[in-house]
């Protein structure tokens, strides 16, 4: 709540002045000529994008074993404790303890499984969609240079369909 506040009251005017001088630069050194301006939805890019559904299926194709794995492993600890709970009230008292301990190590294995596939699986996810970034903001900037745009956002509050150009630059990034 109070890094909200923050933002509101220290991170967001600092950013509108800065917005209102550049736009009033563009008025002043452009006098004659109004700023051209774009601007490019990336979470668009990253959900239609044939290099971002590509490198989508690669991830899911390197992490589907070890994903299959962590389910197999999950469906036998909840198997083993639902047999303990099962026969707990019969068993002897050690080898209810034996059990419960080879539960409590599969448990720790599992968890420690999971956390690194989601890790790795995270580190990954990265890797390739920096890569997608970096050719679309390529393809942002051929298009910007080829069309004049003074300024392209790839982030706002609100923006008119007007000056959206993210149909052209899925158009490129599908060529």
């Amino acid at each position: 709540m109070i890094l909200k506040s923050l933002i509101k009251s220290v991170v967001l005017p600092k950013y509108a002045a800065l917005l209102v001088l550049l736009f009033a630069s563009f008025g002043q050194a452009q006098a004659q000529e109004a700023a051209k301006i774009g601007f490019v939805n990336t979470e668009r890019i990253f959900r239609e994008a044939n290099p971002s559904k590509t490198a989508t299926a690669k991830i899911e194709q390197e992490f589907s074993r070890r994903e299959k794995e962590l389910q197999e492993m999950a469906a036998r600890l909840k198997s083993m404790a639902d047999k303990l709970d099962k026969d707990g009230p019969v068993l002897s008292e050690s080898d209810r303890v034996k059990r419960q301990r080879e539960l409590t190590d599969l448990d720790k294995d599992f968890q420690r499984k999971q956390r690194e596939f989601r890790e790795d699986l995270n580190q990954r996810r990265n890797e390739e969609l920096a890569t997608v970034l970096e050719r679309t903001n390529k393809v942002i900037k051929q298009i910007a240079e080829a069309e004049k745009y003074d300024i392209v956002f790839q982030e706002a509050v609100y923006i008119s369909q007007r000056i959206d150009i993210t149909d052209k630059v899925l158009k490129a990034l599908n060529k």
